[in-house]
């Protein structure tokens, strides 16, 4: 099937064969062309050539174009006029007439579509300034009176104010310290209380040895079995003296408050079992004995490293104790936990401090932001107990706090400050089978075991002592004490 040759898209012309003669070879550009009736730019010349096509109205005439856009370069090639290209078509919107929908009616209902979103910013910024403003007026800003300010300065600790406890008992927990009454123990330097744990002596732990602290007048227990102690070598007798010793401290002579503001400053312990604390007890047991009368941890910290189970000095931890009798001390429902930020509480001082009134209670680290502990006291601590009617030896269980109509008994009443180093114990402090822990709370040889594996903790008792730098206690003296 014969096909038209191709024309470089200039439909309507057909190509040109090749010419046989001289007189059809295609002359080249600027060529005398000895057709003298010719005149190649001539745009007559040039129309006659277009049969039945208009001339393009957007392209340059002839004869402003220069005489090589006629031809090609190719001495073979054939030679098209460029106005033979296709005619243009404009894309131009249509005339007609012009919407002006700004001129038009609008429908009155259309002007809520801008009024209600406005209405409801409006309504949320009025709400959320209410929040605001509600939060200011509902923060408590209490004035306060000082009651202590030790920064100890002096060349020795404050006998007016503070007390050294001297005990073997372990305090109600198993622990394994005898608290001392001298300097090796408890002893201010550069500044700094240091309470600091030690070695028990070693011919006291491995020889028949008796430490009777009421022979010499000095213990300050009215317990007889928290001022002697012994150690017996007889086979099969597990007896031995506190295999460590540390220091207890408190302010019961100098310094007590209800209701107020306390914060120490301290650095904590770094080694295996040691158990820092400061904490606050009732002056007089208003309620019963512990912990009817109530107990305020302020904090409580180990000695391990981050790598112990429980959390070592990485963490503190806050607590109240209050209940009708041990068994059923609900401390579980009012204690939590604050870790230290990419660091521990023994690499550095860190003020713990607590906010405590009539209606609150908590506790916070170097700042009142800085929260660990919060209990309102909006309902009876009774109430809030669910203590069970009768104990497990049939005995009725009382409520002795909601008498005084105090929504925070037994927090109600005087309490003094104590600050104390631990070592080890048998209350679940140091969870058993955690960590490598050396000894059983259940074991009659807990002390001994200790004792025994003193090659395992002792070398990490890097930085053994509790360092204070500040103690501050203030009396809430605005006169809303009682409301």
């Amino acid at each position: 099937m014969d096909h038209e040759p191709y024309n470089h898209g200039y439909y309507g012309h057909p190509v040109p064969s090749i010419a046989t003669t001289v007189n059809a070879t295609p002359l080249r550009p600027g060529t005398p062309n000895t057709d003298v009736s010719r005149n190649q730019f001539d745009n007559d010349a040039a129309s006659s050539l277009r049969p039945g096509r208009s001339t393009n109205p957007f392209s340059s005439p002839d004869a402003s174009r220069p005489a090589s856009s006629y031809g090609s370069s190719s001495a073979l090639g054939p030679r098209y006029d460029v106005n033979s290209q296709r005619y243009f078509h404009s894309r131009r919107v249509v005339k007609g007439e012009i919407e002006k929908p700004w001129l038009e009616k609008r429908d009155p209902k259309e002007k809520w579509v801008s009024i209600m979103p406005v209405m409801g910013i409006l309504i949320g910024l009025a709400i959320s300034g209410f929040l605001v403003w509600d939060g200011i007026r509902n923060v408590v800003h209490h004035q306060y009176c000082p009651v202590l300010d030790e920064t100890f300065g002096g060349g020795g600790l404050n006998t007016d104010v503070w007390t050294k406890e001297v005990q073997v008992g372990g305090f109600g927990n198993g622990e394994f310290e005898q608290t001392t009454g001298g300097d090796e123990n408890v002893y201010i330097e550069g500044g700094h209380l240091v309470i600091k744990a030690t070695l028990q002596d070693t011919e006291k732990v491995e020889k028949n040895t008796v430490i009777n602290l009421l022979k010499d007048g000095t213990c300050t227990s009215k317990d007889w079995y928290s001022c002697v102690a012994a150690t017996n070598t007889t086979n099969g007798n597990s007896s031995i003296v506190p295999p460590a010793k540390s220091g207890r401290i408190h302010t019961l002579k100098g310094a007590r408050l209800k209701y107020g503001r306390v914060e120490v400053t301290a650095k904590l312990p770094a080694g295996d079992w040691l158990w820092p604390a400061i904490w606050m007890m009732p002056v007089k047991d208003t309620y019963g004995a512990w912990p009817a009368s109530g107990e305020i941890d302020i904090m409580e910290s180990r000695g391990n490293n981050w790598t112990y189970g429980q959390g070592g000095n990485n963490i503190m931890s806050s607590a109240i104790h209050w209940g009708p009798d041990p068994a059923n001390d609900a401390w579980w429902k009012t204690n939590n936990k604050r870790q230290a930020l990419h660091t521990s509480y023994s690499s550095g001082f860190n003020t713990y401090g607590l906010e405590w009134s009539q209606k609150y209670l908590f506790t916070y680290v170097n700042s009142r932001l800085l929260q660990v502990l919060y209990t309102n006291f909006d309902k009876p601590m009774w109430q809030r107990g669910g203590f069970p009617d009768y104990t497990a030896n049939g005995t009725r269980v009382t409520d002795v706090w909601s008498q005084t109509g105090h929504n925070n008994a037994p927090f109600d009443q005087e309490y003094y400050l104590i600050i104390n180093l631990a070592v080890g114990g048998t209350n679940g402090w140091f969870e058993d089978g955690k960590s490598g822990k050396p000894w059983s709370d259940h074991s009659p040889n807990a002390r001994k075991d200790f004792w025994g594996a003193r090659d395992q903790w002792y070398p990490t008792w890097t930085q053994p002592q509790l360092e204070v730098s500040r103690v501050l206690m203030m009396q809430q003296c605005d006169g809303n004490e009682e409301l």
